[in-house]
């Protein structure tokens, strides 16, 4: 469909849950591209039924508050703001919020209040880029 999927994220609400997949394209995305890929991907799941129980699907681009899922998105964002929450705490916190610095091996630079913190990307639950506010 020529769309890239930067990620999915399952979020348990009760005996419901939410299925958010993040789709781009070099010419960005639309709300008939959102439509186009909900119709595939709902025809797979319902095929396949990989989730117990109810469920919302929702198709979404990224936004300006960007998620980051992969190490090639940290790198495409060094010198941009983020927030990121760690799985498991990191010298007892789990929040960070600060500019990413870059990518080291398989940790995350990140300049919280002038402190570098290295952050593993594998213990990384959620981060996203912190839009610019003028």
């Amino acid at each position: 469909m020529g769309y890239e999927l930067l990620g999915i994220e399952h979020l348990s609400q009760g005996r419901r849950s939410l299925v958010r997949i993040y789709i781009d394209s070099e010419q960005g995305i639309t709300l008939d591209d959102c439509e186009a890929v909900s119709h595939q991907v709902s025809g797979m799941l319902d095929v396949e039924d990989p989730i117990r129980g109810q469920y919302a699907l929702e198709i979404s681009s990224p936004g300006l508050d960007r998620p980051l899922f992969k190490r090639e998105h940290y790198e495409q964002y060094v010198g941009n703001r983020v927030r990121i929450r760690m799985a498991l705490p990191i010298e007892g916190r789990r929040k960070f919020a600060g500019m990413l610095a870059g990518v080291r091996e398989d940790k995350v630079i990140v300049i919280d209040d002038e402190v570098e913190y290295e952050l593993p990307l594998a213990g990384i639950d959620k981060a996203n880029l912190v839009p610019e506010t003028t």
